[in-house]
């Protein structure tokens, strides 16, 4: 080969690598390339370092924070025991009863408020997202102050008015378990299926109407088909938040010696002597891959649910069905919903709050009320200390949560810089995250981490952040789809530069789901428990080990006083944020 054939087989080489060159200093020289670099560095740290370290300590011979050796022992003595097909069994069990009955409830109630003319549905509607403000293991404790099979309250009354020998229902037990954890899981599904509802165009029900179907069959024919991916995507994260739950287990299935993935964890980390962390992370691992196959699948279900939505210049009006004097009927069935759901575990918190000890009242009961369980919080430095860490976690957290979040949402939403689909894929990594999981990947992570974190509040402030970091990102994802991109173009046209645009229409604009969303993540901040358990120290206490340790200490009206004010503090919240949203979006 001549001189000159080298140079010219070399060109497109020497053109290639220029070219490249020029890409990516175009790349590098605008300033949302330089953000999505930022954000993306610091999601993909906190979605994939505790992952790998948990995959880590699952593969390792030695314990926490010891140098050990590569080894798949902990795998074969996890999975390859059969003692393993119970707690699996077990785990699926209490995951499909839960999500199954919470979709009905959800279900149910959905279809009376939304589609009925059933009188006051609206205040249905309204009140059947109250149990997103109590803490999970709060409404675990209230039932089982209710159907304890020895001293709950509804038990006691069934056996002083009928005479049984026992109370009629068992908490402790699989059905149990399953129940408490519907009702948990109930709003959830409620919110998606709702707005699956609402959403639906009347007119293709109207058209079956005048071909001649009824009601039964425009619902089995038209309205049900339609509904199917919301119903699913309801079912499969709720089955997900079902299995990584450790809230409802803790405080029902380790008294009923019911073992599932998070319970199994948390005897081998901290219920068992000596601690085994490697078992725990290996069986850590095992419910993260459960959990991302369904987050997956909730993904995709969801994308279908996007994909039949019909984008108009007006809105729907749902089809509405009379139902004449059977409506007084479906006001009662959605009544004993929210009873079980809300009226319920306020009612026994607020009985158990005022009594001087937990007992099934009687009438001499009423003349002996007593304010002290509230007393103990206003006059004890511990429970002081608990609300003050909870605070100071909601607060601080939310703030880096909702900054993150709006970074990352205006990315993936506004941008087609490549990459953008990687960093929503780190992003909710996290949603399938178990809070178990988490905390062992971190406990893992950062015990030698060259900054100290251990054992600290903050590494209980990363959790936090990683673990509900896509709650915040929905939320401003749905704010800035529905600002018209006309407006940043516009501020470009005039001159403006992208942190300009970004600070002086964008932010403004997306004010209100970012406050609304802030304010949400504070008040789940303020009853995190699973994650909490794992990772608090001496000093460091949060609101919901500190509910979980005097329940086990007896002290059941010290919790209800606490969750009550928690409670309240959550309403209080949430009231503003609603506020906040309606008065920025005039």
């Amino acid at each position: 080969m001549s001189a000159n054939e080298r140079i010219l087989a070399a060109e497109p080489s020497f053109l290639s690598t220029a070219w490249s060159r020029t890409r990516i200093g175009s790349f590098l020289s605008q300033p949302v390339s330089w953000i999505f670099l930022a954000v993306g560095g610091i999601i993909g740290f906190l979605s994939l370092y505790p992952t790998f370290f948990l995959f880590y300590g699952s593969v390792m011979d030695a314990p926490l924070g010891v140098p050990g050796h590569f080894t798949l022992q902990n795998y074969v003595k996890a999975y390859g025991d059969p003692e393993a097909y119970p707690l699996l069994l077990n785990s699926f069990i209490f995951g499909l009863g839960a999500s199954g009955l919470s979709v009905i409830f959800a279900l149910a109630l959905a279809w009376i408020t939304i589609r009925t003319n059933a009188p006051f549905r609206r205040l249905f509607e309204l009140t059947a997202i109250i149990p997103n403000i109590l803490p999970p293991i709060l409404v675990a404790i209230s039932w089982v102050m209710l159907l304890n099979p020895s001293n709950g309250l509804i038990n006691g009354l069934f056996v002083k008015i009928l005479g049984l020998e026992k109370g009629p229902f068992n908490i402790y037990s699989m059905a149990g378990l399953i129940f408490v954890e519907s009702l948990i899981l109930t709003p959830l599904a409620f919110l998606i299926i709702a707005a699956a509802l609402k959403s639906m165009d009347p007119s293709l029900e109207e058209s079956a109407k005048t071909l001649g179907s009824g009601e039964l069959g425009v619902m089995s024919r038209i309205t049900f088909p339609l509904m199917r991916p919301a119903i699913l995507a309801a079912a499969t994260l709720n089955f997900v938040r079902a299995v990584e739950s450790f809230d409802t287990p803790a405080i029902v299935a380790l008294p009923a010696r019911i073992e599932v993935f998070t319970t199994k964890i948390w005897r081998e980390a901290l219920g068992s002597f000596p601690t085994n962390h490697n078992l725990a992370a290996t069986y850590g691992v095992g419910i993260l891959m459960v959990a991302l196959l369904f987050v997956y699948l909730y993904r995709r279900f969801t994308s279908q649910v996007e994909s039949f939505s019909t984008v108009t210049g007006k809105g729907f009006r749902p089809h509405q069905i009379d139902l004449g004097k059977w409506r007084y009927l479906a006001s009662a069935l959605a009544f004993l919903l929210l009873l079980l759901l809300v009226v319920l575990p306020i009612l026994v918190l607020l009985l158990v709050a005022i009594l001087p000890y937990y007992h099934v009242p009687t009438w001499q009961t009423w003349g002996n009320l007593t304010l002290d369980h509230f007393r103990y919080i206003w006059a004890t430095s511990r429970v002081h200390r608990a609300f003050a860490n909870s605070l100071f976690l909601a607060l601080l957290g939310a703030t880096v949560c909702m900054l993150l979040a709006s970074l990352a949402s205006y990315i993936t939403v506004r941008t087609k810089i490549a990459g953008r689909g990687i960093l929503e894929g780190l992003v909710f990594i996290p949603w399938a995250f178990p809070g178990t999981a988490l905390a062992l990947g971190l406990l893992w992570a950062y015990i030698d981490f060259p900054i100290p974190v251990y054992a600290t509040i903050w590494i209980i402030l990363i959790a936090y952040v990683t673990r509900f970091l896509p709650y915040g990102m929905r939320a401003v994802s749905s704010t800035i789809i529905q600002v018209h991109k006309e407006l940043e173009e516009a501020s470009v046209a005039c001159g403006a530069g992208f942190l300009a645009t970004f600070r002086r229409v964008l932010i403004p604009m997306m004010r209100p789901g970012v406050m609304a969303g802030w304010i949400i993540l504070v008040t789940i901040f303020m009853r995190e428990f699973s994650a909490t358990l794992f990772l608090y120290s001496p000093g460091s206490e949060p609101l919901g080990p500190l509910l979980y340790f005097l329940y086990l200490d007896g002290m059941r009206g010290r919790v209800a006083a606490i969750g009550l004010v928690i409670s309240i503090i959550s309403v209080i919240l949430i009231a503003i944020a609603q506020r906040y949203s309606h008065w920025e979006s005039k």
